[in-house]
């Protein structure tokens, strides 16, 4: 049997950062909201009902991660997905969760039919 080879420190640390994007639900938000076009930090503060300070906090850690880019108009920060890989991740996620409530579902249809 193959024995796995371990994995550096460092490359655990920045999977686990990367992933860490996507614990955060207003991230996950703004990334829903940029997905079809760029939106300015107002569009998308006004689509949050949030704070610009909170949106631009989180708009920050991605375009540091490098999932979005950004393009300065006048006053205005225009941001947009760079990364379409991080889509794929979370449709990955979501169908993985469907599939996993289907299936609870059907548990408990059968558990229900059964009392």
């Amino acid at each position: 049997m193959k024995q796995a080879l371990p994995v550096p420190p460092e490359v655990v640390q920045q999977v686990a950062e990367y992933f860490s994007l996507l614990s955060e639900p207003m991230r996950l938000r703004l990334l829903h909201l940029l997905r079809d076009e760029e939106k300015c930090v107002q569009e998308l503060v006004e689509a949050t009902q949030t704070s610009q300070a909170n949106v631009s906090k989180h708009l920050k850690v991605m375009w540091q991660a490098g999932i979005l880019s950004r393009r300065s108009e006048g006053t205005c920060a225009y941001y947009r997905v760079e990364d379409q890989m991080i889509f794929e991740l979370c449709n990955r996620v979501c169908d993985r969760l469907a599939t996993r409530l289907e299936q609870q579902a059907r548990s408990f249809r059968v558990l229900n039919s059964k009392l």
